[in-house]
């Protein structure tokens, strides 16, 4: 099994980030927060401080998290979630698979998260780092850039010169 996750993963394919693929994008969605700011006008609402974030099996945490949200008209109650996007410390979890980023971006529309500055995912031992790491999860696809998009002048700083640097376990044999 280590040995098909390093090869997909050498493909920007990893074959951990297929236990994703079943993830249900339409289950709902708990938040957790030190503080609530709604900006009805601008369909968003912004939270701060210890933020944690449930839908499914998949967990967010972060510093500051704005979700944009549509169909609150007129005091109605279904409330559309469209857009996550995360700041501060991005910590993304499922039961497989962590990364680690600056930011965050997960369009629920799209089913696509997408992690800005000094990413970081892991699977168990195994380790890749980049600048920005796109998960696909209507096909469990994950692809790791060395830089991210925009550059330094974006603010988002990219590992080792916008490269894709990993460590990878191997199982452990015996000399023949």
């Amino acid at each position: 099994m280590r040995a098909a996750f390093v090869l997909a993963l050498t493909l920007a394919a990893p074959a951990g980030a297929q236990a994703l693929k079943n993830h249900d994008s339409n289950a709902p969605v708990d938040v957790e927060a030190d503080r609530i700011e709604v900006q009805d006008r601008a369909d968003r609402a912004v939270f701060s401080g210890g933020v944690h974030v449930r839908q499914g099996g998949l967990t967010l945490d972060s510093a500051r998290l704005t979700v944009a949200y549509s169909g609150a008209t007129g005091g109605a109650t279904n409330v559309s979630i469209q857009r996550l996007d995360a700041s501060g410390g991005v910590t993304v979890h499922s039961a497989t698979e962590t990364a680690h980023g600056s930011f965050a971006i997960y369009d629920l529309n799209r089913r696509i998260i997408t992690m800005l500055g000094g990413v970081t995912l892991e699977q168990g031992p195994n380790t890749v780092r980049g600048g920005r790491l796109v998960i696909d999860l209507n096909s469990g696809r994950s692809v790791i850039d060395g830089s991210a998009v925009g550059g330094m002048s974006s603010g988002v700083t990219s590992t080792r010169g916008g490269r894709v640097t990993g460590r990878f376990t191997v199982p452990q044999r015996t000399s023949p």
